[in-house]
Order: C-alpha cells, then structure tokens, then sequence
C-alpha cells in the first residue's frame, strides 16, 4: 500500500458539494482507503482573474493501484462532475491531482509527481500541511520549511 496526497479544486456549480461528493467517490475507488481531509480553503485562482474564487482541500489515500491507475480513476470523477478543458487554469467543476505518491518521483507526458506546482502553490501547502505536517516533499525538502516561504494571506480557511 502506498500513501498518496491529492489536490482538489472547484469554482463551479457548488464547489462544496464538488469537493465533498469527490472525496465520497474517491472512497469508492478499488484498492484505495481514505486516511485525512483538510479543511476547505478559499483562494483566488490562478491564471485569469475573471473567475470565481476556488475552494480548495487535499486528502490522503492509502492505495495498492499505480499511479496511472489512480489518475485514470480520477480523471474518470472529474469528467462525472462536467470537467471540462478548455482554458488552461480556466474555472472548473472539479479539479483533482495526485500531489504525491509516496516518495516516488514520476516524470512522463501523463503524469508529473511530486506535482510540478505543488511546491508554489499556497492553496496546495497550507492545507497538506494541516494533515502532514511532518512530510518531505521530495526534491523540495521538508514541508514545514515550504510553509515559510509561501504567502498564504490569499488562502483562507472556510471549514474543517
């Protein structure tokens, strides 16, 4: 079994109910337990401005399936909601990625891990932080150390 850290984001059609009817169907994925959930964050998006802010969470799964086959799984829930991509960073139903899986480092046309933005991204570290915050991000270090240097004043928190 490997652990594994995922990213959610929604700005569309109740955002909330996206990230929670996600995290429902994640649970429902062959071979894969859920372990913790963030609270909700609130942040501007990235990309253009003439959006919706997002809601943002990451979770952690326990998984005996690769890395392909969790994205395939993943993928499959974010077309369920709508996903559709259109405009890079555009505005979403439902956003989900695989943020790290154990300590391995991927790097092939599908599939990036540790996620490329991840160590950039305060609406990614503030809330993996809340439930890891002991983790090595590898390549990055250790991520308590990635927590000073990111300014989280644009990332709210709006649940738990």
């Amino acid at each position: 079994m490997t652990i594994a850290y995922l990213g959610m984001g929604s700005n569309l059609d109740c955002p909330y109910d996206q990230l929670t009817d996600a995290i429902r169907e994640i649970e429902s994925i062959p071979s894969t337990s859920l372990i913790q959930v963030s609270s909700y964050y609130k942040s501007r998006p990235v990309g253009p401005q003439d959006q919706p802010d997002f809601l943002n969470a990451v979770i952690s799964v326990e998984t005996d399936l690769s890395p392909g086959q969790l994205l395939d799984f993943l993928q499959k829930i974010e077309m369920q909601h709508g996903r559709k991509r259109i405009i890079r960073w555009g505005a979403r139903t439902l956003d989900l990625d695989i943020l790290l899986f154990g300590d391995r480092l991927i790097n092939t046309t599908r599939l990036v891990i540790p996620h490329p933005e991840l160590h950039k991204r305060p609406f990614v570290i503030q809330p993996l932080y809340e439930i890891a915050p002991g983790l090595e991000i590898p390549g990055h270090g250790p991520l308590k150390n990635l927590v000073n240097f990111i300014n989280t004043a644009d990332v709210q928190k709006v649940s738990h």
